[in-house]
Parts: structure tokens; C-alpha cells; sequence
């Protein structure tokens, strides 16, 4: 098995900004979601807060619209892609989304 994380990118509205009622709709969404990758998911991950970019030239760069992040483990990337089906991140269907799908390469050695 191998390990994938799942970056989060796009114009999420910060969960400070939800009212009561829709910040409890977004929570299960995320809980029904994680509930059905269940053991498959090592880390829930977070959302990422205050960002910069730094660039190699010394100077700042506009920071990504990346919104955080998950660890599942899975046989292989077609697993991982099958575990996000569902995901609360991919529903809104206007292509504002994006969940991309690295494998965590060990560099043990």
C-alpha cells in the first residue's frame, strides 16, 4: 500500500465566514465523506491558514489558492482517485475546484 495526499485547491470561503447552520452542513458533508474512506485515511489533514510565497530570486510571489490538505493510503493511484469520488471539495461542479493526487514517495534508504 502507499500513501497520497490530496491538496485542496480553489476559492474556498473561509470557515469563519459560514454562518452556524452552514458551517454544520459543510462539517457533514466532510464527516460522511471521511466516514466512507474510513480506514483508508491516515491523517484528515487541515485547511491551510495564512500563506506567503517565496520565490528563488529573493522575492515574493502570489501565494496559490491551495486550501489544505488529506493523507490516504491506497493500492495505487487509481485507488487513491477512487476514494476522493464523493469528496465535499469536488461538488460544487463549475470547474472552480480541484483536488490534486500525489504519491507519498518513501526516500528511506
Amino acid at each position: 500500500m502507499s500513501k497520497f495526499i490530496y491538496i485542496y485547491n480553489g476559492p474556498a470561503t473561509p470557515m469563519d465566514q459560514f454562518t452556524e447552520e452552514q458551517s454544520a452542513a459543510e462539517m457533514a458533508k466532510w464527516g460522511a465523506w471521511m466516514g466512507k474512506v474510513g480506514s483508508a485515511m491516515l491523517d484528515g489533514g487541515a485547511p491551510f491558514g495564512a500563506r506567503a510565497s517565496l520565490v528563488d530570486n529573493g522575492t515574493s510571489g502570489e501565494p496559490s489558492l491551495l486550501q489544505g490538505y488529506t493523507i490516504v493510503e491506497a493500492a495505487d493511484l487509481d485507488a487513491a482517485k477512487a476514494l476522493a469520488e464523493g469528496h465535499p471539495f469536488l461538488s460544487e461542479g463549475n470547474g472552480r475546484f480541484s483536488l490534486e493526487i500525489f504519491e507519498l514517495v518513501d526516500m528511506a534508504m
